[in-house]
């Protein structure tokens, strides 16, 4: 398993591979805008290219993730909203795979209370519509499980797979999905020992399937299992705990995604100390499935 980490990029974008390294990250994941407004920035073709190469020369960093902005919703009922949000993927897309990244992560969004049925034509349409418009590029959009507050889209795994089998087959992949264990914890599944990580691995497979798996937020709960809050806890010191993390992302069908961390640190995001704290839990997790 490949350890990783969302850090700041900055104008040039470069800047993220360094700091990535800094930490001994062996993955990166970066906003490509500010994850709270809905201007994009600009990047020149230049500075897309750079990072490309550079990326392709690091030899610490194997591998570049871009998270959607927060704002976007394409399970809202507002028009205007709905046109801001198309735009704003479209915009964080095209950055995406300018810069060679893996995947793009996204929140779906919520619907509000309307109802799951009631938004997934838009949805689909709102994906399939950003993909086409690509011309290409390779990077997949990874929708993100839902910690399940209010009425967002993704909380459960036959939510995710709603949404994407009735994409079809024509974009299967550059379509995926990104888990993340603190909304997982949040929604209510429980991966507490190795025993119930394996049913939670079953399970996905047999709802979504894990060809459609293509990276992992590994982070910890600041809440209880099943409170429905997004609330990210550093390694060990959540609700789930280090030995819970790794009996989940040592599974032998896990152990080989990239898994990325998105914790406090102490308020400026994941530290070196935070990634060692990653790899000592997938560490206990391997010998806990150990004979």
């Amino acid at each position: 398993m490949t350890i990783g980490a969302h850090v700041r990029a900055g104008g040039k974008l470069i800047p993220a591979l360094r700091r990535g390294s800094e930490i001994g990250a062996e993955v990166v994941q970066i906003f490509t805008q500010s994850p709270r407004a809905w201007k994009p920035t600009q990047y020149a073709e230049e500075v897309l290219y750079e990072y490309r190469v550079a990326q392709e020369d690091s030899p610490e960093i194997t591998e570049t993730y871009c998270h959607a902005t927060y704002l976007i919703n394409l399970a809202t009922d507002q028009p205007d909203l709905l046109r801001r949000s198309r735009d704003c993927l479209a915009a964080n897309l095209a950055v995406a795979g300018g810069m060679g990244a893996s995947g793009l992560v996204l929140h779906v969004g919520s619907h509000k209370g309307s109802g799951l049925a009631d938004c997934v034509p838009q949805v689909v349409d709102a994906l399939l519509e950003t993909l086409e418009g690509q011309h290409g590029s390779g990077c997949p959009i990874l929708l993100e499980n839902a910690a399940g507050a209010g009425g967002t889209v993704g909380r459960s795994f036959d939510e995710l797979a709603t949404i994407l089998e009735a994409a079809g087959t024509a974009h299967a992949s550059q379509l995926g999905v990104c888990l993340d264990t603190q909304h997982l914890w949040a929604s209510g599944i429980s991966y507490a020992s190795v025993e119930e990580a394996d049913l939670v691995v079953a399970r996905f497979n047999a709802v979504i399937g894990l060809d459609r798996l293509r990276c992992l937020h590994l982070n910890d709960s600041k809440v209880a299992l099943g409170a429905n809050r997004d609330r990210h806890a550093n390694i060990g010191e959540g609700t789930i705990g280090a030995l819970g993390l790794g009996a989940l992302v040592s599974h032998p069908a896990l152990v080989g995604l990239p898994a990325i961390l998105e914790v406090p640190g102490e308020g400026d995001g994941a530290r070196a100390s935070d990634v060692a704290a990653a790899r000592a839990a997938l560490q206990l997790g391997l010998d806990a499935r150990r004979p």
